[in-house]
C-alpha cells in the first residue's frame, strides 16, 4: 500500500512592498512522502515570493510535465514556471519555451553552487530564466516553522523576506544567481 501524502494548511498574509502586493492566501500544501519538510516550506516561501491570485501549487513531486508551482493565464498558457531544486538542462530549456517566466530556487546551497558552475553557461541564454538561491540555515530553519495549521505572515522589501508565525521571526535574503525578465 503507498503511503499517502501529508496535508498541511496555511494562512498567509502577504506584504509584498516590491511589488505592491497585499493578500492573505488560504492554502492546502500536500507534502509527498518523500519529501522533506524543508523542501515543503521553501515552496511556501516561493509561492510568497511570487504570489498572485492565479498562482498554484501543482502535482509536484507526483507529475514529471509540471512544476512546483505555476501560474496560469485564463486562455491555460503557463505564465509562471518554479522549479525547486537542481533540474537538468533539459527540463529547464522546455520549461523557458513554454512559460513566460521560469523561476528556479536552490534550497540545498553547497551541491546547489556545484550545479550552478556547471549549468551556468549553458543557461545563460534564457532571459526569463531566473535563479535563486537559499542558504542551508535559512532551509533549516523554515523547516521548524512548519505545523500541520500554520498562520503565517511574510513581508518583503527590497529583496528581503521576513517570515513569522507569531513565535518566530526569519529573516531571509535570497541570493539570486541569475536574473530572468
Amino acid at each position: 500500500m503507498a503511503i499517502k501524502s501529508t496535508i498541511f494548511k496555511a494562512e498567509l498574509q502577504i506584504t509584498d512592498m516590491d511589488r505592491n502586493y497585499y493578500q492573505d492566501h488560504q492554502l492546502t500544501i500536500a507534502r509527498h512522502p518523500s519529501e522533506s519538510t524543508e523542501r515543503m516550506m521553501v515552496r511556501l516561501l516561493s509561492f510568497a515570493l511570487y504570489a498572485s491570485e492565479s498562482l498554484q501549487f501543482t502535482k509536484g513531486l507526483s507529475a514529471e510535465d509540471e512544476p512546483d508551482i505555476w501560474q496560469k493565464s485564463l486562455s491555460d498558457e503557463i505564465e509562471v514556471w518554479i522549479d525547486l531544486g537542481q533540474p537538468d538542462e533539459k527540463r529547464i530549456r522546455r520549461a523557458c519555451g513554454r512559460a513566460r517566466q521560469v523561476i528556479v530556487c536552490i534550497y540545498q546551497y553547497r551541491s546547489g553552487k556545484a550545479w550552478w558552475e556547471q549549468q551556468a553557461s549553458k543557461l545563460a541564454r534564457f532571459d526569463n530564466l531566473g535563479i535563486i538561491a537559499l542558504p542551508d540555515e535559512t532551509v533549516a530553519a523554515l523547516g521548524q516553522m512548519a505545523q500541520r495549521a500554520m498562520r503565517l505572515q511574510c513581508t518583503i522589501q527590497d529583496g528581503h523576506l521576513w517570515f513569522t508565525n507569531g513565535e518566530q521571526s526569519l529573516e531571509i535574503t535570497p541570493e539570486i544567481w541569475k536574473s530572468g525578465k
